[in-house]
């Protein structure tokens, strides 16, 4: 049995693009997949936009990091990609530069 995967890129090669506490914002709507409990397959868990702060740091498939994500607005963690989110901590150091 063959696993299907959505890239050739080994993630965990390299370290983590985020770490602990890092302030990001989801480039996409993130809906659930059916690992979320008490939400519907299909409900948006995160849209567009929403900030959170990035709590933990895991793995998946031995290919890809997951970040959880506390979205405190939203009042829930969701464990995203990379490739689903934006780093905020560049507009901070840029903000606190122009004071």
């Amino acid at each position: 049995m063959k696993i299907s995967r959505d890239s050739d890129v080994i993630e965990i090669d390299r370290e983590p693009v985020f770490g602990y506490g890092h302030k990001v914002r989801s480039s996409k709507n993130i809906r659930n997949d059916g690992t979320f409990p008490g939400k519907d397959i299909g409900d948006i868990l995160v849209k567009k936009g929403d900030t959170g702060y990035v709590t933990s740091i895991g793995t998946f498939l031995q290919q890809f990091y997951i970040y959880g994500v506390d979205f405190y607005e939203q009042g829930h963690i969701v464990g995203m990609r990379a490739k689903e989110l934006e780093s905020l901590e560049d507009e901070l150091i840029a903000e606190a530069s122009h004071v």
